[in-house]
């Protein structure tokens, strides 16, 4: 696995040895980069489930200019921070929080942080057919303090599985689905309002 664009472009990322995080692939990440294109520069991100921090980081290489990375796994956790150590030094600000992604989001919502670019690829639910899905992805959606993190313009990249059907709540608007395998990108903002 590795950076694919930017100042850091073909540096390898360690992933965490196990079957406890499933990284974004390249082909996938690269999807999301060209899909989002120079809209990531100057950017602060949010990586939620960040595993290895590969969408982070791949943000950071492309000019982002900072990254808070969230994993609940100390393992995992350590393993994305020696990938940023490795990258070039030039690269934005990045801070790591070793929590679990909903008790954070609250957190950040508390100290009124906010985000242009918020990034989640959790683990993925079991087929939901008939039945609304309980998996993180849904989960993320039906998020009260998620939408208050987001800037005006910003942006939420969701990647799930085909398998796994979501109900897109308001306030959120599904502007575009990259599919790659099994693998579904939802890119949403939130819907504008009558008053905006």
């Amino acid at each position: 696995m590795r950076i694919i664009g930017g100042k850091a472009a073909g540096a390898i990322l360690k992933v965490p040895k196990g079957l406890g995080v499933r990284p974004t692939p390249d082909k996938v990440r690269l999807a999301i980069f060209n899909s989002l294109g120079p809209a990531v520069e100057n950017t602060h991100i949010l990586e939620v489930f960040a595993g290895t921090g590969a969408l982070g980081l791949e943000a950071l290489s492309r000019g982002a200019r900072s990254a808070v990375f969230v994993e609940l796994s100390s393992k995992h956790a350590r393993v994305m921070q020696q990938n940023h150590k490795s990258l070039d030094a030039a690269l934005g600000q990045a801070r790591f929080r070793v929590e679990d992604a909903f008790a954070a989001l609250g957190q950040l919502r508390g100290s009124d942080e906010r985000f242009d670019l918020i990034f989640a690829d959790p683990p993925y639910g079991e087929k939901n057919i008939n039945k609304r899905s309980e998996s993180f992805a849904q989960q993320m959606l039906d998020d009260e303090n998620l939408p208050a993190l987001l800037t005006d313009g910003g942006r939420l990249v969701l990647g799930h599985t085909k398998r796994d059907t979501l109900e897109y709540v308001a306030p959120w608007e599904l502007l575009k689905t990259l599919k790659h395998g099994d693998t579904l990108i939802d890119m949403l903002r939130l819907a504008k309002r009558d008053d905006d």
